[in-house]
C-alpha cells in the first residue's frame, strides 16, 4: 500500500507540471541569453584550459568532470531503457531535445551560482541555489528548503540506488557473492571522499572521460554493428516522435504526448538542467567571472544528453528493430536496455556492465559532494564528518537490500529540488542576462572584479 502511494506521488511529481516548468524554463532562458547554446563548442575548449589567477578550490575541467560524474549514470542507460519502453522510440527525439535547450538552463543556474558565492573563514568556497535565493533574492527560507531536498536526496538518488546498481551489475555477471562486493564499494568511496572536493575532483578527472570515451566508442561500435537498419532507426525515431499510430517491430504504440512525457522526463532527469545539482561544485571552481564558469558547466549537458542518451538510444532502437528477439514491449527499462546490448556479440554485453558500473560508481562520488555542500550550508562545516560517516553507512546498506520504494522517494525529492532553483533562475533572469552582456567578446576573459564575501562563523551554519 505504501509503495503504491509512493509510487503515485513520483508520477504526480514527474508528471506535466514539473516537465513543462523545466522544460518551459529551457526555451526561457535560451531567448534570454541570446542562444548560449551557440558556444558551446568554445564552452568544450573553456572546459580544458585553466584560468590563471583565478579564485576557487578546483580547476574548471575537475568540476566539470565531478558534475559529470553524477549526471552520467545509470539514467544514461536504464533512463533511456525507460523512455523507450513506455514512450516509445520518438521519445529518443523529445529526450535530445531537453538536452538541446537544457543547456541554456544549465548556463544560468551555474552562473548564478558562481556570483553569489561565498568563501568561509578557511577559505573554501561555497555555493549554489541557496546562497542565489539567500544574497540573490533575500529567499533565504526557500534556500534552506532546496538544502534539506539536496541534502537528503542525495542519499537516495545519488547513493544508495547506484550502489546497488554496481554491486547487482557485478554479483550477477561474474558471479561472486554480493557481501564482499558491497564491502570493496564501501572502502573505496570511503578513501575517495575522505580527502573531499580535491579528491573526488582527482578521481573524476581520470575517471568520467575514460568511462565516457569507453561507452561512447562501444556503442559507435554496435551501431557500426546494426549499421544496415540505421536509417530506418533513425526514421522510426522522427515520425514515431509526432505520429500517435501505434508502432509495429516490437516497439508500444502510444500517443505523442506519452512520447513527449516519457521523453522529456527521462532526459530532464539524466542531465539535472534546472535541478541545481550540479552548480553546487560548479561553485568552487577557479573562474575569472562567473559567465567562463557557466560555459564550461553547460557542456555537461551537450556530453550527457546530446552524445550520451542519443548513443544508447539509438544502440537500443536499432538493436530491437534488427533482433525480433529483444522486447521492447515489457514496460521495463531495465530489460530493454539489457534485451538491446546483449543481442550483440562480444561487444554488448560488456559496454552495458561497464557502462552500468563505473557511471552508478562515479554518481556515488559526485552526489557526496552536493549533498555535504547542501548540509554545510544548514549545519555548518562540522557537519561534514558525521555527513561522510552516514555517507559511507548507506553504501553499504544500499548494496544488499531492495530499493523499489526508496527509488521512488528519492525520485520525489530530486524532482522538488528543481523548484526552487527554478524560482532563483527566473528571479535572477535579468543578472543573467548583463553577466552574459558584460563578459561577452573580448571581455569574455576579464577578472571579476566583485569581491567575494567571507562568511564569518561558518563552522556554524544557517540552522545552528
Amino acid at each position: 500500500m505504501f509503495a503504491e502511494i509512493i509510487d503515485k506521488i513520483d508520477s504526480f511529481v514527474w508528471g506535466w507540471p514539473l516537465i513543462l516548468l523545466l522544460f518551459g524554463t529551457h526555451i526561457f532562458m535560451t531567448v534570454r541569453t541570446g542562444f548560449i547554446q551557440k558556444d558551446i563548442l568554445k564552452a568544450i575548449k573553456m572546459s580544458v584550459t585553466k584560468d590563471e589567477n583565478a579564485e576557487g578550490d578546483v580547476s574548471q575541467f575537475g568540476a566539470l568532470t565531478t558534475a559529470l560524474s553524477s549526471t552520467i549514470g545509470t539514467g544514461n542507460i536504464i533512463g533511456v531503457g525507460t523512455a523507450i519502453a513506455l514512450g516509445g522510440p520518438g521519445a529518443i527525439l523529445w529526450m535530445w531535445l531537453t538536452g538541446i535547450f537544457g543547456i541554456a538552463t544549465k548556463y544560468a543556474e551555474n552562473l548564478i551560482a558562481v556570483k553569489y558565492r561565498v568563501r568561509s573563514e578557511n577559505g573554501t568556497m561555497i555555493g549554489g541555489a541557496m546562497y542565489a535565493l539567500d544574497r540573490g533574492l533575500n529567499m533565504r527560507w526557500l534556500g534552506i528548503v532546496f538544502a534539506l531536498l539536496a541534502s537528503v536526496c542525495a542519499f537516495g538518488i545519488g547513493n544508495m540506488v547506484q550502489a546497488n546498481a554496481v554491486v547487482t551489475n557485478i554479483t550477477q555477471n561474474f558471479s561472486i557473492s554480493p557481501l564482499p562486493v558491497a564491502i570493496v564499494l564501501t572502502a573505496v568511496v570511503a578513501l575517495v571522499i575522505l580527502g573531499g572536493i580535491k579528491s573526488i575532483t582527482r578521481v573524476a578527472e581520470k575517471l568520467v572521460p575514460f568511462m565516457a570515451l569507453f561507452y561512447f566508442l562501444g556503442c559507435l561500435w554496435i551501431l557500426f554493428v546494426n549499421a544496415d537498419v540505421l536509417p530506418e532507426t533513425i526514421s522510426l525515431i522522427l515520425t514515431s516522435a509526432f505520429s500517435p499510430k501505434s508502432i509495429a517491430g516490437g516497439f508500444v504504440g502510444v500517443s505523442v504526448a506519452v512520447a513527449c512525457r516519457y521523453g522529456f522526463a527521462r532526459g530532464l532527469f539524466s542531465n539535472e538542467a534546472g535541478m541545481g545539482s550540479a552548480p553546487l561544485v560548479g561553485a568552487a571552481a577557479q573562474t575569472a567571472n562567473p559567465k567562463r564558469q557557466a560555459l564550461v558547466s553547460m557542456t555537461g549537458v551537450f556530453w550527457d544528453t546530446v552524445v550520451i542518451c542519443l548513443m544508447s538510444g539509438l544502440v537500443m532502437v536499432s538493436s530491437i528493430i534488427k533482433y525480433p528477439a529483444v522486447d521492447g514491449l515489457s514496460g521495463n527499462g531495465a530489460l530493454v536496455a539489457t534485451g538491446a546490448f546483449s543481442v550483440i556479440p562480444y561487444v554488448g554485453v560488456p559496454v552495458l556492465v561497464f557502462g552500468l558500473i563505473t557511471f552508478a560508481f562515479s554518481t556515488i562520488l559526485g552526489w557526496y559532494y552536493y549533498g555535504e555542500r547542501a548540509c554545510v550550508y544548514l549545519f555548518g562545516e562540522k557537519a561534514i564528518k558525521p555527513y561522510k560517516i552516514l555517507w559511507v553507512i548507506f553504501v553499504l546498506v544500499g548494496s544488499l537490500v531492495e530499493l523499489n520504494v526508496v527509488w521512488n522517494i528519492a525520485d520525489i525529492l530530486n524532482g522538488l529540488m528543481a523548484i526552487p532553483n527554478i524560482i532563483a533562475v527566473l528571479l535572477l533572469h535579468k543578472v543573467i542576462a548583463n553577466e552574459t552582456e558584460k563578459y561577452s567578446g573580448e571581455h569574455i576573459t576579464d577578472i571579476d572584479t566583485e569581491e567575494i564575501p567571507t562568511v564569518q562563523n561558518a563552522d556554524k551554519g544557517i540552522l545552528a
